[in-house]
């Protein structure tokens, strides 16, 4: 502030110091009289208007030292409110009536005394009001400052940082009205070396039959369409349709026979997955201090093929028969449990880096008599299955590298508890821990257009050995 009103000061002197030379300039001797006189009457100017120049001279002088003085008085709060576009209120401050009358006494000293210049001491200085001034204080003019902003401060932006995202649940949500088509990919490829249960699948690393070394190799394709639309600022609804192609190759021994040649054993389903719905509310403001927080709630049906449709190579039952691999002849392209997982996900801006993480609960609602189908079309009751919860958390940072491109890199784990037959623990069912490590990519074509990459490395025998996802969400 001092710097710029002591350019103006100096701006305003140096315009006035070359009017009135123009003007000296343009003065011609009189016509009439000897040539002695008019020299006179010209030297008598020049004297005048040194003098005028001395004097303002000295009017800038005393100025400055007037600017010097308040600046010292006045906060950096006073001018951050002046330059930030906010009233303080129907009160004026002391400080804001010197930084005023500073600035009005500076351009009326510099333009004083120069005929024909706006600013002159009466369209600057207004008379303080009678009844302001307390006892004692001098009944002299006052500045009376308007309480005018200087500038516009920025609208700052209420929404959290954009990252590269590595989870299905993204921090950034959707604007008001604004509606998103989000084309994805994700490929899936597993490769364990275990003792399982020979039977259904109820998740990853579990099956429910006899018990068998087996050297499992799935790979998975997921093509999905997702659709999110803006109710409100901080209000976003979302539906996902997957289509699920899987294969798997089961490598082992004969059950129950003494061979030493290993047989290969061949399964594949391809068909509509579960279909999910997603509703996410961001439920604060935050900043560099206080993280943003978005709650979300996520419902997955059963529209996929269960793995309980699926005809199992078996004749009439698997348990305690040697008849057949015990193995499904396809596979199911959904889990056939329902599932509702309510979550939080946080952001943490702290330039150049963004701090994020997830906590979510899934909970898979229980069948009843659940059966399978058996070879020659005969069904094996089962009874009461429940699938375990499963606790998930992940963290990261996003870095952006420039206004297109971001970075980011996270961790995530996910606990599932034993699943349940009859109210009784399936007999090797036991608590699994999956661990994935993230690496994403973001690149932003334009407003629109925006290609999201991240690849999933497993950290655990239980967790899928890599998991790559591409998305194209498209802003309508």
């Amino acid at each position: 502030m001092k710097t710029r009103s002591m350019q103006g000061i100096r701006n305003a002197g140096c315009s006035t110091l070359l009017l009135l030379g123009g003007l000296a300039q343009a003065q011609t001797p009189p016509e009439a009289g000897p040539p002695a006189a008019g020299l006179e009457s010209l030297q008598r100017e020049l004297a005048d208007q040194a003098s005028q120049l001395d004097a303002m001279k000295r009017a800038l002088a005393e100025q400055e030292a007037v600017i010097r003085e308040l600046r010292s008085v006045i906060g950096t709060e006073v001018l951050a409110t002046k330059r930030g576009g906010q009233r303080t209120g129907p009160g004026v401050m002391p400080a804001d009536n010197a930084t005023n009358a500073a600035t009005a006494a500076a351009s009326a000293s510099a333009t004083q005394g120069v005929p024909g210049l706006p600013g002159s001491p009466q369209q600057v200085i207004a008379q303080a009001p009678q009844g302001g001034a307390q006892q004692g204080e001098s009944a002299s003019p006052q500045m009376v400052a308007v309480d005018e902003p200087v500038g516009r401060a920025p609208e700052s932006d209420r929404r959290p940082p954009e990252i590269a995202p590595l989870i299905d649940q993204p921090g950034v949500l959707t604007g008001e009205g604004k509606f998103v088509v989000e084309p994805g990919f994700q490929y899936g490829y597993s490769s364990n070396n275990r003792v399982a249960l020979v039977g259904y699948s109820i998740i990853p690393a579990i099956l429910i039959g006899l018990i068998d070394v087996r050297e499992v190799k799935t790979s998975t394709y997921i093509e999905s369409i997702a659709l999110r639309y803006g109710v409100t600022k901080r209000l976003e609804i979302e539906a996902k349709v997957p289509y699920v192609q899987t294969s798997g190759s089961t490598i082992s021994r004969e059950v129950f026979t003494g061979t030493a040649v290993d047989n290969v054993f061949n399964s594949s389903g391809k068909g509509l997955g579960d279909v999910e719905a997603t509703v996410r509310y961001q439920l604060n403001y935050g900043n560099e201090r206080i993280p943003y927080f978005v709650g979300w709630l996520r419902y997955k049906s059963n529209t996929g093929k269960d793995p309980f449709e699926v005809v199992t190579d078996c004749v009439t039952r698997c348990v305690g028969n040697a008849t057949g691999t015990g193995l499904p002849l396809g596979l199911p392209t959904g889990t056939g449990f329902q599932a509702i997982q309510p979550g939080i996900t946080w952001l943490l801006p702290t330039d150049p880096a963004v701090f994020f993480g997830t906590f979510s609960y899934l909970h898979n609602f229980a069948r009843n008599n659940v059966s399978r189908t058996v070879l020659n079309g005969e069904k094996e009751n089962l009874g009461k299955i429940a699938p375990g919860d499963i606790f998930e958390f992940s963290f990261g940072m996003g870095l952006s590298l420039n206004e297109k491109a971001s970075f980011s890199i996270g961790y995530d784990q996910a606990i599932i508890w034993p699943t349940k037959q009859n109210g009784l623990t399936v007999p090797g069912s036991v608590r699994v821990t999956q661990g994935t490590l993230l690496v994403g990519y973001s690149y932003r074509f334009n407003n629109r257009y925006t290609l999201n990459l991240s690849v999933g490395a497993g950290l655990t025998r239980d967790t899928p050995d890599l998991q790559v996802n591409v998305r194209l969400p498209v802003t309508f």
